[in-house]
């Protein structure tokens, strides 16, 4: 789906993952669940490109469900995986710390590993090789990403700012739609391991001058990032 002329969502609300598409190739932004290649195979079909022209991946951080199905195009096309220093292990398959025990209801969460499981989400596997990024880098990829490091959600998670689609992708340090309650608007994000942390780097975006705002889960937030962040506290309060 195109959301403005050379950046395209691929998945559902429950995940997406991104596309920033340039006369001289894409960068893929995260890589949701294994069953979304063919998800985007059809968007690629759809634009005329081959899965050659993407020129790199850029995870926001290194958790399964993002990870998806990197190492198949790392391996079958030499396509670079690049992620936040910190998370480097994980997105290589070291296991993350147990979970919160966020608030869930039934309904949204069962919605949320169904859909994962639909996907390919039983088997997930490792990067095999990443590129660690660090904060204030500007990756030399279409649309030439910069990286905003946001530790909090995951040592190493970080949002991608692209100037020239006017976006930036915050992966899972906020979330617009929980997977396990439902409830939409910013807000903080499930899975979160040091909650303080993420709510401080959340304020790196205060001043960005973006249309788009995008999340890995839940719909693109589209009213600028300070009413982002703003909406963001008001839902921390109710907490």
């Amino acid at each position: 789906m195109e959301l403005a002329p050379g950046l395209h969502r691929i998945g559902t609300d429950i995940v997406a993952i991104h596309l920033v598409v340039t006369d001289e190739g894409m960068t893929l932004i995260d890589t949701g669940l294994p069953g979304h290649y063919g998800d985007l195979k059809k968007e690629l079909a759809t634009l005329g490109r081959p899965l050659s022209d993407i020129k790199g991946i850029v995870l926001t951080h290194g958790d399964s469900d993002h990870t998806g199905f990197a190492e198949r195009l790392r391996a079958e096309l030499g396509i670079p995986v690049y992620v936040g220093a910190g998370d480097a292990a994980r997105a290589m398959g070291e296991k993350p710390p147990s979970p919160p025990k966020d608030p869930r209801r039934l309904g949204p969460m069962l919605g949320f590993f169904a859909y994962a499981i639909s996907k390919g989400g039983v088997r997930m596997p490792a990067v095999k090789e990443v590129v660690p990024v660090d904060d204030g880098e500007v990756l030399a990829l279409p649309g030439a990403p910069v990286i905003i490091g946001m530790p909090g959600h995951s040592p190493g998670s970080v949002a991608i700012h692209v100037p020239a689609v006017r976006a930036v992708f915050v992966g899972d340090e906020l979330t617009t739609r929980s997977v396990l309650t439902g409830e939409t608007g910013p807000q903080p994000a499930p899975f979160t391991d040091d909650q303080a942390a993420s709510s401080a780097s959340l304020e790196r975006l205060a001043g960005l001058d973006v249309d788009f705002v995008v999340p890995g889960h839940g719909p693109v937030w589209t009213q600028g990032a300070p009413a982002l962040v703003a909406a963001y506290r008001e839902a921390e309060k109710r907490r």
